[in-house]
């Protein structure tokens, strides 16, 4: 069985995120300090710090879409829902709001905000991969493409999002 770890926090969710881990950050850090005195501040700092980036990677790691071959699954830190790959209606690569890449699939019915699952934001790729984020994001723009493929869904991309996608990435077929 194939799964495909996917998707996008969004900036909301991604804020609330943050805060909640610079709550913990100063919870951590005052409640070592009340307990040990006034001179561990840098320790309950220290401490404080290794609770919040454990918070962080565990609410960004459980906030995921995962496309496996039975369904779409959405998980947040607090629930998680199913897509059946049948209300896919398209995939689409094009520009977002803000210039970016968005590798999204549209979907028919249900409560989803535009009707859309938003798999992928990119910046857009301008050279060749230089580095780890770069690699991983070409990574993923493969295994979304090949479960796409096999599910027969079709996919829209943007004549300059392919082209580029084919000069520097070695990944979609040139436009001509």
């Amino acid at each position: 069985m194939s799964m495909v770890r996917a998707g996008v926090v969004p900036g909301r969710r991604a804020a609330v995120y943050g805060s909640l881990a610079v709550l913990i950050l100063a919870l951590c850090c005052g409640g070592f300090v009340l307990a040990f005195g006034i001179n561990r501040v840098v320790t309950g700092l220290f401490v404080g710090l290794v609770a919040a980036i454990a918070l962080l990677a565990a609410l960004f790691g459980r906030d995921v879409v995962i496309l496996t071959e039975q369904a779409i699954y959405r998980r947040t830190p607090i629930s998680e829902t199913s897509i059946d790959w049948e209300r896919v209606v398209a995939g689409r690569f094009a520009l977002d709001e803000r210039a970016r890449w968005s590798l999204a699939l549209d979907l028919a019915g249900g409560e989803e905000k535009h009707g859309e699952i938003v798999l992928l934001n990119i910046p857009p790729v301008l050279r060749p991969i230089s580095n780890a984020y770069e690699h991983r994001k070409r990574e993923q723009v493969v295994q979304i493409r090949n479960m796409l493929r096999q599910k027969r869904i079709p996919v829209v991309i943007l004549p300059e999002i392919a082209q580029a996608l084919h000069d520097h990435w070695k990944l979609a077929p040139p436009v001509h």
